[in-house]
């Protein structure tokens, strides 16, 4: 499920766009308790995250011991979300000029998504 989308300029560091993600969930998900992140996203995002909705950050990282690929806790959900958005036309490319229209074109496919899925 969906729970935010933030389209921002691609000169906006990963850290910086994750803090308006989460912004945007303020007040929004009272049940909300724990969040997921990879290792970019370790450091001071950890506590400014518990400061501002008391939420965990659980930074998912990868083993130094393992060569080659592996599947990583709860990233493979991730992946598999974008791999499911990749498969729509107008988010197969970005063909939009602004990011509110992105944005709304993620969500759109999200809903188609999640309505193949209750309704099959």
């Amino acid at each position: 499920m969906l729970l935010a989308v933030v389209v921002h300029a691609a000169d906006t560091q990963d850290r910086d766009g994750a803090k308006l993600v989460l912004a945007a969930l303020v007040g929004r998900f009272p049940r909300l308790v724990k969040l997921w992140a990879d290792g970019g996203y370790a450091g001071a995002l950890v506590g400014w995250t518990k400061d501002l909705g008391g939420w965990v950050l659980e930074i998912v990282r990868r083993s130094d011991d393992v060569r080659g690929f592996a599947v990583l806790p709860k990233r493979w959900i991730v992946e598999r979300t974008f791999a499911w958005l990749g498969r729509s036309r107008r988010l197969s490319k970005d063909y939009e000029g602004l990011p509110e229209t992105s944005e709304a074109w993620i969500r759109i496919a999200m809903i188609h998504l999640m309505l193949k899925r209750l309704a099959p």
